[in-house]
């Protein structure tokens, strides 16, 4: 019988949740009080029951149906946000702020810990979210995005323009190695078949890194840390060998 796409994708999804916890197929033997080799035969089989996979989600803190959007996500498309909510945001620095925590599922209660606002600030700026279609401010104060987590930043929209200059100049000229990160920078000739390949691996590591923030988004806010990760790479001459080039250059035209 062919297997079911979706069935694969819940699979899959079960497997990255269970790797960012740090759990291993052991610990959900144990949790489910089934030996380890049944539980590699349930993943390698895709053999749950509903009950079981109530069960599994049970162990990984998880409800079903958030699994089940983390499954389809992967092949979700890009969207992007309107051009008057990009404004909006890129002169409110604090509104921009408060919508980086909820995109990040902090809820009012870990805001007021987490930050030096008020409550009643707080509660206005989500407000302000709200009537911009950004969040959803539910009963009890509960917060739920409205816009996809594949959401991103236009190219050349009011918040890149705003502040994205200055973001990335602030994020390079950080000390990486004091703040435990890790900064690397190369420069050789290539050919553009590698050039294109190395997009293409780049633009994966992105995606990975958009998963796991997603699987990482079900932990308590105490136990997440804010990573910022800049991705680019393009054609680029240093500016002693440009210098070399215009001499010779100088040097031809005169001959």
């Amino acid at each position: 019988m062919r297997e079911h796409p979706q069935t694969s994708g819940l699979v899959e999804t079960l497997k990255k949740l269970l790797k960012a916890r740090g759990a291993t197929y052991r610990d959900l033997a144990k949790g489910l009080g089934l030996s380890e080799p049944s539980v590699k035969r349930l993943f390698s089989e895709r053999t749950f029951t509903l009950q079981r996979l109530e069960q599994v989600c049970a162990f990984l803190e998880v409800d079903f149906f958030e699994v089940a959007k983390l499954a389809r996500g992967a092949a979700a498309t890009v969207d992007q946000m309107t051009i008057a909510q990009e404004q909006a945001l890129s002169t409110d620095p604090k509104l921009l702020g408060v919508f980086y925590l909820a995109f990040n599922d902090w809820q009012l209660a870990d805001i007021l810990e987490g930050y030096h606002v008020t409550r009643a600030e707080a509660l206005k700026l989500l407000l302000r979210l709200d009537r911009l279609g950004l969040v959803e401010v539910q009963p009890g104060d509960v917060i739920r995005l409205r816009v996809p987590k594949t959401v991103r930043l236009r190219p050349d929209g009011p918040i890149r323009r705003a502040h994205g200059k200055s973001v990335v100049t602030s994020f390079i000229q950080a000390d990486f190695v004091e703040a435990g990160g890790k900064f690397r920078f190369d420069f050789r000739e290539l050919s553009r078949a590698s050039f294109e390949l190395l997009q293409r691996r780049l633009e994966r590591v992105a995606v990975e890194f958009n998963e796991l923030a997603e699987l990482d988004s079900y932990l308590p806010s105490d136990q997440r840390t804010t990573i910022g990760m800049a991705l680019g790479i393009r054609p680029w001459t240093m500016s002693w060998v440009t210098g070399l080039k215009s001499r010779k250059e100088k040097e031809t035209a005169k001959g």
